[in-house]
């Protein structure tokens, strides 16, 4: 047991390097930790041997359904609301229009068995939300005409209805009673819609209306809803995947308290579901076996990418008088990814017998799209002309920040310092700042273009916020006595040319440096490096 603890460390380990260098090897993430997974895997370094289809299934169902909830809960609807009815449409019609090429091109085409055929079609047929969401965030990728709103909602939304075809498909290669296949639709859709509705109401009251949840625990207390309705849902035989999205969705988009520490709990959540997805994902994978099926997997690949989907999203969204351009980009951000995998995964836990490596297949399919579809988006996009450059695309998300963030910064004013005796309208603020209070002794002025500063004032400003950069970070340093800064001044000190010396905090002092300022023990030097 010790042994596997620690591999686990080091996969996870492994897996936060590669998300934080994969922007400079110019390719998602996400195919970052597949390859860690088949670099374990049976024909790895590693060489585990790992095909427990039924362990797969259930951690990443849980998985799947945390990254539905985060795309749901994450979904601004006041920005989603005028492209919802296109994204429905993709979703819904679009993903059984999809579903139905693919079965086709399998079945006339390839020569697949009618019944596989249409298995394929249905796991292929859905966009992968955590591919999506992922490359849009990452690569900051605003699109133009509401096209990033139209491919979080579309994706977010999708799963449902290409799971509900899935689940069909495992009756018809199965041999069941297709009687029972309207009931099936009714109690998925249904029961899913009832669940997630349900649920939302009741998490909102408890969130809003009572004191049952301790401040600090409404993130287990979400995450504990979320849990139980996947198990609801699979226990009635409705749609966890749709209950738990409409849950997300709704209590996003509600007054709950704390979303400042919801959306990072979760944000993290989800990362961690990403990485365990496509870890089990590349685990779980033959690599040996992909000589045999790699023709196949492309033939469909490109059927999908070049002819299903760009027919699919031109039928839908030409007659709402979308451009060829925004078309064009929409069709080329169907990224087949984790999701596809997982319905595979069922239908390989059920014990399905098929003629065809379907899950092998699917893996394939699902790595070329996000290796090459989700590396060239962000070149697609901009040769399209549908990047904005005006906009942040996290503002479609539901990050609960306003157009223009701020923080809080005291500034301490020493005597002589060049704003004493001087009044707020004649000393020159920081460029968006403006001074709120002055903290004066036990005394809190509210501050006025006539209010006078003197020596010795707290001046509270509010300053725009500072979002760091993937290589940008601040750091605070304790100085002691045994320091080699210590007792030195920062000209003498000799700095590297990525790092400069921002504040330094002395007692309730912040001292802007210069090059003279003298560094003492007990000091905290906050520094920029890059």
């Amino acid at each position: 047991m010790t042994l596997e603890i620690i591999l686990v460390a080091l996969v996870l380990i492994m897996c936060i390097a590669a998300d934080k260098f994969s922007g400079r090897f110019g390719m998602p993430a996400l195919i970052l930790f597949i390859g860690i997974g088949m670099l374990f895997g049976c024909d790895g370094i590693a060489g585990i041997e790992f095909d427990n289809f039924t362990m797969t299934e259930y951690i990443c169902n849980i998985a799947l359904g945390f990254i539905m909830f985060y795309g749901g809960f994450n979904t601004k609807w006041k920005t989603a609301r005028p492209v919802a009815v296109k994204a429905v449409l993709l979703s819904t019609c679009g993903v059984i229009l999809t579903a139905a090429f693919t079965m086709l091109f399998c079945y006339f085409v390839l020569r697949f068995p009618i019944a596989e055929s249409f298995l394929v079609g249905a796991v292929l047929s859905a966009t992968d939300a955590a591919s999506v969401f992922a490359i849009l965030r990452r690569k900051k990728l605003n699109l133009k005409d509401g096209v990033a709103s139209l491919l979080e909602i579309e994706s977010g939304s999708n799963d449902p209805i290409a799971y509900m075809l899935t689940v069909i498909g495992i009756y018809i290669l199965n041999g069941d009673n297709l009687i029972k296949v309207p009931y099936v639709i009714f109690a998925q859709i249904v029961y899913g819609v009832l669940i997630g509705i349900g649920l939302a109401v009741a998490a909102i009251y408890v969130l809003t209306r009572t004191d049952i949840i301790v401040n600090g625990l409404d993130t287990i207390f979400i995450l504990a809803v979320v849990l139980l309705g996947l198990g609801l849902s699979q226990l009635v035989g409705g749609n966890e995947f749709l209950c738990i999205y409409l849950f997300g969705i709704l209590l996003g988009n509600s007054r709950i308290r704390n979303k400042g520490n919801i959306v990072p709990f979760f944000d993290g959540v989800t990362t961690l579901a990403q990485i365990v997805i496509f870890f089990m994902l590349g685990l779980l994978s033959y690599p040996h076996r992909f000589l045999t099926i790699i023709p196949i997997s492309i033939a469909i690949a490109v059927f999908l990418t070049f002819i299903a989907r760009p027919a699919v999203v031109f039928a839908i969204l030409k007659p709402f008088k979308c451009s060829v351009r925004q078309c064009l980009l929409v069709s080329w951000a169907g990224l087949r990814g984790a999701s596809s995998i997982v319905f595979s995964i069922v239908i390989m836990a059920g014990g399905s017998v098929m003629s065809k490596d379907l899950f092998n297949i699917v893996f394939m399919i699902s790595l070329l799209s996000v290796a090459i579809q989700g590396t060239l988006l962000p070149a697609v996009s901009r040769r399209l002309d549908m990047i904005d450059e005006t906009s942040d695309v996290r503002k479609t998300f539901n990050d609960y920040q306003e157009e223009s963030s701020i923080t809080l910064m005291r500034m301490f004013i020493p005597k002589g310092h060049n704003w004493e005796n001087k009044l707020i309208s004649e000393v020159h603020m920081p460029t968006g700042a403006i001074a709120l209070m002055i903290k004066r002794g036990r005394e809190t002025i509210i501050t006025r273009g006539n209010t006078k500063i003197c020596g010795g004032d707290n001046l509270i400003l509010s300053i725009p916020a500072y979002e760091n950069g993937d290589n940008d970070s601040l750091e605070e340093i304790n100085i002691t006595s045994d320091n080699n800064w210590c007792n030195r001044t920062i000209r003498q000190l000799d700095l590297p040319e990525n790092l400069i010396i921002a504040l330094v905090k002395r007692g309730e002092e912040n001292i802007i440096p210069i090059g003279d300022t003298l560094i003492q023990n007990g000091d905290v030097v906050v520094i920029y490096r890059r």
